[in-house]
């Protein structure tokens, strides 16, 4: 009978730090989703976050200098929607272009929903930038898009304030690298081998509903950011 009591009690120990360790983890995530909801109106003044993953990027970038902190903080809004995103979501497996050599690169992009990632996927390219951090320099790979101020279509529904100084873009406010708009980073990214892109071909998302999506018209959208991101970034 003795025997039986420490038995229990021992997988009672096991259960209970087990649950405990996987509480701090779980704390420890969520604590980056939670300080970006508390910074959000001094980084959305006016509330309105459509497209703004520039704004995000800057604020993680100026506030945060560990590399393992930027990196993290980066997994928890959208860049194409501007969109807070959760602790321990999913990210999706997707291919891009290389600004300049057109390459493929393959990496984890932190989604709110499939369509930013279709949009994404078309519209953003992809460049390696080497970064200063508290650890040293270390080499990320930046989504970018063209300069959007210049556009006389400029979406309505985007504050264009947070981007723009007239036709040119605000450094200010958002990050640049040669001329194009920072709007986010890809994760784990990496030239795609063959694996990689059969892969994301045969992905439900990335291979059945993107191709669907970006055939249809831009004014027939009503998913996602619709037409909003598109018009940004084309």
């Amino acid at each position: 009978m003795l025997l039986k009591l420490i038995h229990y009690f021992n997988i009672f120990l096991v259960f209970f730090f087990t649950n405990v360790a996987i509480s701090i983890a779980n704390d420890d995530k969520g604590k980056y989703y939670q300080s970006l909801s508390k910074d959000w109106r001094s980084i959305f003044p006016d509330g309105n976050r459509n497209a703004a993953g520039p704004k995000f990027y800057k604020h993680i970038s100026d506030k945060y200098k560990s590399f393992s902190d930027f990196q993290e903080y980066n997994k928890h809004y959208c860049a194409v929607s501007g969109s807070l995103i959760r602790s321990n979501s999913t990210p999706q497996y997707i291919n891009m272009k290389e600004d300049i050599t057109n390459k493929n690169i393959c990496g984890y992009y932190y989604k709110c929903c499939w369509p930013c990632v279709c949009d994404l996927m078309k519209y953003a390219r992809v460049k390696k930038i080497t970064k200063e951090f508290e650890e040293g320099f270390k080499d990320i790979y930046v989504l970018i898009i063209d300069n959007p101020c210049t556009k006389e279509d400029f979406p309505k529904k985007v504050n264009k304030n947070y981007f723009c100084r007239g036709n040119i873009l605000d450094n200010d406010q958002v990050e640049t690298q040669d001329g194009k708009l920072i709007i986010g980073i890809l994760h784990e990214a990496k030239y795609c081998d063959p694996s990689d892109l059969r892969k994301i071909s045969a992905n439900k998302i990335t291979g059945r509903f993107c191709p669907f999506r970006n055939r249809t018209p831009i004014n027939e959208l009503r998913s996602g950011m619709g037409d909003i991101f598109i018009k940004l970034a084309r």
